[in-house]
């Protein structure tokens, strides 16, 4: 599991409001995602994926759903219709895909907590950081996974460790993770760093042991370190990410209503993103090249 996540979405979203500054990405350390949970990727196969012949919210428009505040990487500058930022690429992608045009994309407000709530929803789709679980699967429909979780590097601007470039580079420095999170068994067997990796209770004892000098280094799930660069740290700089997946990827999907007629649908159009390379490509745009995390390999 995430750190992050590990926080309560309430109180990752009381600090953001407080710093007024971002919003929660607290897509809360989800449970590991399975992306075989009960309802994942489920829904009647439509007859038809054109625009004309799906059931929609809204007739003539595709109603699309993210939190508010909605921040970097994800989306640009709060406002999620201009298309820029991961999951505002991502959703206009799919839009396309199934027949719509950009101004045929409607967007709403909806909580995160209130997103995979059981019950009618006022969206098409809902793209917001959701990781794919067993438990919230009960209640919604979610699509094919669009972003496989990585795991980050943070550390301090003023660290030696700041410009590392490789995963090698950090085999001398001091790491902290959060304990029972798969980012301790990612340090131990991907950096393999010299010393003992440092295991914290809380996200809060990580970055305070960062800003005390007690670790160079924090590793935790992507998501998280985007929140706590931009929310947590004045100072705290992302030197990149890795993959791994500790058995079972934990990923990120579109959400619908249980039972949606337009699941099947969205499910061939991520596919088609995937197969061309667009959602590769957009992932690196965005995630990578745009907020500044390179891949770190050995």
């Amino acid at each position: 599991m995430s750190s992050l996540r590990s926080l309560p979405r309430g109180r990752a979203a009381a600090v953001l409001g407080a710093a007024a500054a971002v919003a929660l990405l607290a897509s809360a350390c989800a449970p590991k995602s399975d992306s075989s949970a009960s309802g994942t990727a489920s829904g009647t196969a439509a007859a038809s994926c054109s625009a004309s012949s799906l059931a929609l919210y809204k007739s003539g428009q595709l109603t699309v759903a993210t939190d508010s505040p909605a921040y970097a990487p994800w989306f640009d500058s709060n406002t999620p219709s201009n298309g820029k930022g991961f999951e505002s690429a991502v959703a206009y992608a799919v839009a396309k895909e199934l027949g719509f045009s950009n101004s045929q994309v409607k967007w709403v407000t909806e909580s995160f907590d209130n997103s995979y709530a059981p019950g009618a929803k006022n969206f098409d789709f809902d793209i917001n950081e959701i990781s794919i679980t067993a438990s919230r699967a009960k209640a919604v429909d979610f699509s094919a996974g669009y972003y496989d979780v990585t795991q980050g590097v943070l550390t301090l601007s003023t660290s030696k460790y700041a410009k590392a470039t490789s995963l090698s580079a950090l085999k001398g420095a001091k790491i902290g993770v959060q304990v029972s999170t798969t980012s301790y068994q990612a340090v131990e067997n991907v950096i393999k760093p010299s010393g003992s990796v440092s295991v914290f209770n809380t996200t809060d004892d990580e970055v305070n042991a960062l800003k005390n000098g007690q670790v160079d280094a924090i590793v935790t799930d992507m998501p998280t370190v985007f929140y706590l660069a931009s929310a947590e740290l004045d100072n705290g700089k992302i030197v990149g990410q890795f993959s791994y997946d500790g058995g079972t990827p934990e990923q990120f999907g579109l959400l619908l209503q249980k039972g949606s007629k337009l699941t099947s649908c969205v499910n061939q159009a991520i596919a088609k993103l995937k197969s061309s390379g667009e959602l590769a490509s957009i992932t690196k745009q965005w995630l990578s090249d745009a907020a500044d995390a390179p891949e770190l390999t050995q």
